[in-house]
């Protein structure tokens, strides 16, 4: 069966939550659709809401009941409760406007993401800080999808795909250097008259959009000037395979494997962007115009070196 778009499945919260497109296909064995699937026209994305659209968004302001608090990692998070009874993962810090933002450049790319929003203010009623809160990355506990594991970076049903191929394209485009498994999850989404379907995800995405280092604890994460000054393509290998200015921390070997179509394929297709769906892509991240606007110059600055490296290798 061919790509259902979404605003054909129905309404509910679980069909709405991933890609723009869902292919209806079984979960074992793994397909590329799990991973990705054929992005539809730019045009009928509303890149400002994301994959959950407009009617699923937190509004600015709202009370949220502190459920419990999330320990692991460097970023505060929390697990609240929307007057409505659904419950949101909410991350604070450094790493929430970038996670919204690369969110949807891998969603306009095709790969499956949840539904994620950035919520400049909110309340807090219980827990141990109640009261007006800091701003943070908002993402729903949907009915109908369930997270079952985590995939590896190095060992995946994928790897070898160019679906996999663009993925790390776009992780070195976006300077996403914390490669880690524990960043990753395989989500069960179920669907009406249909078993549940996988879907592999990239769901920690805060350590972007700054520059990487070799040496811990000088890599950088939404930094707009670390990432102006760091380059993204280094050139082209003796076998043919492009060398990036900058393969981050961890997960260095995962980037020898790209081929000079893989990068044209992922700049091609976010050099079409317009002007105004590349301001709501950071509008939606709750970042000022200025700073919004660093990181578009930044990042298209990069969209054109991969441009040029296509057009120079193959006339």
């Amino acid at each position: 069966m061919g790509p259902v778009v979404v605003q054909a499945i129905g309404s509910s919260p679980a069909s709405i939550v991933f890609a723009a497109a869902l292919t209806f296909a079984s979960a074992q064995p793994a397909s590329e659709e799990q991973l990705w699937t054929s992005p539809p026209d730019l045009a009928a994305l509303d890149v400002r809401s994301g994959p959950g659209g407009l009617e699923l968004a937190p509004i600015d302001g709202a009370t949220f009941a502190f459920l419990e608090k999330d320990t692991k990692g460097t970023s505060p998070k929390w697990k609240v409760r929307a007057a409505d009874g659904l419950p949101w993962n909410v991350k604070q810090g450094i790493e929430a406007q970038a996670e919204v933002a690369v969110s949807r450049l891998l969603w306009i790319l095709g790969y499956h993401q949840p539904a994620t929003y950035y919520v400049a203010s909110w309340t807090l009623v219980g827990g141990p800080t109640p009261g007006a809160q800091p701003g943070g990355r908002f993402r729903p506990e949907l009915p109908g999808v369930k997270r079952v594991g985590r995939w590896s970076w190095k060992d995946n049903p994928f790897v070898g795909t160019a679906s996999f191929r663009r993925l790390k394209v776009a992780m070195r485009l976006v300077n996403n250097w914390d490669l880690l498994d524990e960043n990753t999850a395989i989500y069960s989404v179920e669907g009406r008259s249909r078993p549940p379907e996988r879907r592999y995800v990239v769901t920690d995405l805060g350590a972007s959009l700054g520059k990487g280092a070799w040496v811990p604890g000088r890599s950088t994460k939404n930094d707009v000037e670390d990432f102006e000054r760091q380059a993204f393509i280094g050139g082209i290998d003796g076998d043919g395979f492009v060398k990036f200015e900058d393969v981050g921390r961890r997960r260095r070997d995962l980037f020898k494997d790209i081929r000079v179509e893989d990068v044209r394929w992922v700049c091609e297709r976010l050099d079409r962007l317009t002007d105004e769906q590349w301001r709501d892509v950071f509008r939606a991240a709750g970042y000022d115009e200025p700073t919004g606007s660093r990181f578009i110059a930044a990042l298209r600055r990069r969209i054109r070196e991969g441009l040029q490296l296509a057009s120079t290798t193959h006339p």
